[in-house]
């Protein structure tokens, strides 16, 4: 072998080596930094990943947040709450019995029965169209006329101001059952026995030597002090009761 041969055979046996060395890795610890996908996979396996809600966000971002809320509208007050449901008005309290007119000549003998004066307080109880009221305001007393009809109470006031005694007359719309009597000492009365019946409790309130009558109609278990029959223009009979306080008791029948 010639010298040339020998030196083309160490120079392939040099490479050949060179090539071996530069493909091992060499044990030394890797600089290189992870990548992303790496660095990811391992963030999420140890702990979760903050959540982009709670990053906080830019500062034009913030800007324009701050500025949209400034711009609404206060909320009214009214709203703010729900509104609590309204409550059904009660039903207004309708008449016990229908209205009748009292015949002049009756509505005269009542208060002639009754012996009204200036000096009395009369109290009409179911006054319709306040007929009774006026002509007791007419003697020169004080008269009050009580009824839950809002048609009557209308009727009453205007004929209270077509006969000029408004100074003398009130007319109420209320429910007679739950009046206090204790300021009248006259009485008048136009209903039917059993609501007589149920106005006992308040008529025996009345100052003692208070008079009570009634047109037609009587009151069962209280005798009446005196009892007048009245011939009406038209010919029918009507009847008045008087009972003054303190009213005389029935005894009860076995």
């Amino acid at each position: 072998m010639n010298i040339k041969s020998i030196a083309c055979l160490l120079i392939v046996v040099a490479l050949g080596f060179a090539g071996c060395t530069s493909d091992k890795t060499t044990p030394e610890k890797s600089t290189k930094s992870p990548t992303a996908k790496q660095a990811a996979g391992t963030t999420g396996s140890q702990a979760p990943a903050a959540s982009d809600s709670t990053k906080p966000a830019p500062a034009d971002q913030q800007a324009a947040g701050a500025a949209s809320t400034a711009q609404q509208p206060p909320v009214p007050a009214e709203l703010k709450a729900a509104p609590a449901a309204a409550e059904p008005a009660p039903e207004p309290k309708r008449p016990d019995v229908i209205f009748v007119p009292t015949p002049p000549e009756v509505v005269a003998k009542m208060l002639e029965l009754a012996q009204v004066t200036k000096d009395d307080v009369v109290y009409d109880l179911g006054c319709g169209d306040g007929r009774i009221v006026v002509a007791a305001a007419k003697l020169g007393c004080r008269a009050y006329g009580f009824d839950v009809d809002p048609q009557r109470i209308k009727e009453s006031k205007e004929n209270v101001e077509q006969n000029g005694v408004g100074n003398l007359a009130t007319i109420e719309q209320k429910d007679i059952f739950t009046l206090d009597l204790s300021k009248a000492n006259v009485v008048t009365l136009y209903l039917l026995p059993s609501l007589n019946v149920k106005l006992i409790p308040q008529l025996e309130k009345l100052k003692p030597g208070s008079r009570i009558v009634s047109h037609d109609f009587d009151m069962k278990g209280v005798t009446p002090d005196q009892v007048v029959e009245v011939t009406g223009e038209n010919a029918y009979g009507h009847t008045v009761y008087l009972w003054t306080t303190p009213l005389k008791k029935e005894a009860p029948t076995e």
